[in-house]
């Protein structure tokens, strides 16, 4: 772990250097910055996760479609609970996890249905509509992981401040 954070500090008194304001804008909404960049980081592993089971070792694509959706949810949800919203309970981690996979299934229903209204109800560019909803999902993503999955985590982090890096 000191290498981690030997390493964060040093991008961080990067960025505050060469780009001041940008770094005050992401200080400010730091749990913001870092839920979108945890949603980056775990799509990007699905991809990654993707090729090598099915473009190295040449699973079936279903097959290797599902790993990789398992290994990058998992991916997600540790970026999520542990360094997006400090929540380092270890205690509630197995409830959390099933709330985490009940909202994810809940947010696929969602974004057939608003897709389903905005493309074939209203005529609205399949693209742009895809991009409305992901907006719309992604906000209520963070709403429900900050106040519902994940709310206890600034407790914990007073709990353990040699976690709480940011």
């Amino acid at each position: 772990m000191p290498l981690l954070d030997k390493l964060y500090f040093r991008f961080r008194h990067f960025f505050a250097s060469r780009w001041p304001q940008g770094y005050g804008f992401c200080e400010n909404h730091k749990s913001v910055v870092k839920f979108l960049a945890a949603g980056c980081v775990s799509g990007g592993a699905d991809l990654v996760f993707l090729y090598f089971f099915h473009g190295l070792i040449h699973w079936p694509i279903v097959l290797a479609t599902s790993v990789a959706f398992i290994l990058s949810f998992v991916v997600s949800f540790g970026l999520q609970k542990f360094w997006t919203f400090r929540d380092y309970s270890q205690k509630k981690i197995a409830g959390q996890l099933f709330l985490y996979f009940l909202f994810a299934f809940i947010s696929l229903d969602l974004n057939g249905i608003f897709m389903h209204f905005l493309v074939n109800r209203f005529h609205i560019w399949y693209l742009l509509s895809q991009f409305v909803v992901n907006l719309f999902l992604g906000l209520l993503n963070f709403l429900v992981y900050k106040f519902i999955i994940f709310k206890s985590g600034h407790r914990d982090e007073i709990n353990h401040p040699q976690k709480a890096i940011a």
